[in-house]
């Protein structure tokens, strides 16, 4: 770019002198009108004061993609610069997936952070930190009307994005072993690698995250999904996420990306495939629902808790009955629980030639074998479950308690009364 661009020269001047006056009287707002440190503030903020300043703190921080500070705090070894769009391109996410639009991150002395503020600054569509690397002549007079002086400083700033010395790593940093040879037992057949924190791609995780999580729209989305409407975004949900914090109560000592997150950094789950048989099957190959229904939890729990207190002989009385009656009814309404999920399939299933369930039971739990018969030939297949679960706790309590005919109807009294119970609530 030609130094006779002039009004380019004095519009990268108004930017820089817009963000030193705001900086400026951000600090003076917290000053008494006669607090002598005012006439400091404005001595210090005058540009050619603070962008001289600026030069030369600017060697305590380094701009940087993949960051030594998060693996350990006390680290001392190499951060790297890396230009996404530069990296070798693989099938697995990673930061070459970044490609041109990435946040850079800045590693270093905390205090001078603000250097990094101003040259995050843009003008023309490049941050004043591309305009430096790239030697921008505009730029160099915008920052001093000495040439010299403002090359030097525009070469200081350009600097930021420079790996300082050789590369190097740290006792407290990790290190590993990379396989890159054929043979395992020798030596030469491994890599030391120096594994650093992909701090840019992190951070646009963190930036996915937030908007899938409070944004507007993922608001409108998810309220959309609950009101059983349609909606352009899909709901994005991270099941089991956790947050790394870094840097404790100081984020800002691991890195400038660190602390605009606060300190958080999100972790999805990593976690091995966990099978999951069909919620809901029908109960083929059976010539009763309780061979199925007793193998589910809650039933076998209930059951076996029921026989436990049993076989303790507890006192006949108020009390006894009450707990024999709340186990029981726990039973029934697991067995509720359990036509209602069988009511979900598909109606007929029951004319299967594998379904091998008596007529009652299939009138019970296939809507579809019900639709023709009368409300009354229903409530005699209703009658009949309820008998058929009375002789299945029976025989649940059958060894080593003594039940018979008493306890059949007791419990098949409670059944009766549960049924009708769901059928009126249903009607």
């Amino acid at each position: 770019m030609s130094l006779n661009d002039a009004n380019r020269t004095l519009a990268i001047r108004e930017v820089i002198a817009e963000f030193l006056r705001q900086r400026r009287d951000d600090k003076l707002e917290k000053l008494a009108p006669e607090d002598p440190k005012r006439s400091e503030l404005h001595a210090q903020f005058i540009p050619a004061v603070w962008l001289e300043d600026a030069a030369r703190r600017v060697s305590q921080i380094q701009a940087v993609t993949h960051s030594l500070k998060p693996i350990h705090p006390d680290a001392k070894g190499s951060s790297l610069y890396c230009e996404p769009g530069q990296l070798p391109a693989t099938d697995a996410l990673g930061s070459h997936s970044l490609g041109a639009q990435y946040d850079t991150d800045v590693v270093g002395n905390a205090a001078a952070l603000d250097v990094y503020k101003l040259l995050k600054l843009s003008h023309g569509g490049k941050t004043l930190l591309d305009l430096a690397v790239s030697g921008d002549a505009d730029l160099a007079a915008a920052l001093s009307d000495d040439p010299a002086k403002g090359k030097d400083w525009l070469q200081s700033f350009a600097a930021l994005a420079t790996p300082r010395g050789k590369p190097s790593s740290h006792t407290n940093a990790k290190q590993l072993y990379w396989l890159v040879g054929d043979d395992p037992h020798d030596e030469q057949s491994f890599h030391l690698l120096a594994p650093l924190y992909p701090t840019s791609l992190v951070h646009r995780v963190y930036q996915a995250l937030q908007d899938d999580r409070f944004s507007e729209d993922a608001k409108a989305a998810r309220a959309a999904r609950k009101a059983v409407e349609a909606h352009a975004r899909p709901v994005r949900e991270y099941p089991n996420l956790a947050i790394q914090k870094l840097g404790g109560t100081k984020p800002q000592n691991i890195s400038q990306l660190n602390s605009e997150r606060r300190g958080d950094n999100c972790m999805l789950a990593s976690l091995p495939p966990v099978w999951k048989s069909a919620q809901v099957r029908p109960p083929l190959h059976a010539d009763s629902l309780f061979k199925a229904y007793g193998r589910r939890t809650e039933a076998r729990q209930q059951a076996v808790a029921l026989k436990l207190f049993l076989k303790d002989e507890p006192p006949a009385n108020v009390a006894t009955r009450d707990k024999v009656r709340g186990h029981v009814i726990r039973l029934i309404d697991e067995l509720l629980q359990y036509q209602a999920e069988l009511l979900t399939l598909s109606p007929g299933w029951s004319a299967s030639e594998d379904c091998e369930l008596p007529a009652a039971q299939c009138l019970w739990l296939d809507p579809d074998a019900a639709q023709a018969l009368s409300e009354a030939a229903t409530e005699e297949a209703s009658e009949q479950v309820a008998a058929d679960f009375a002789r299945w706790v029976n025989a649940q309590l059958y060894d080593p308690l003594p039940v018979g005919d008493p306890e059949f109807l007791f419990w098949r009294k409670l059944a009766r009364e549960e049924f009708a119970a769901q059928a009126r609530e249903a009607a």
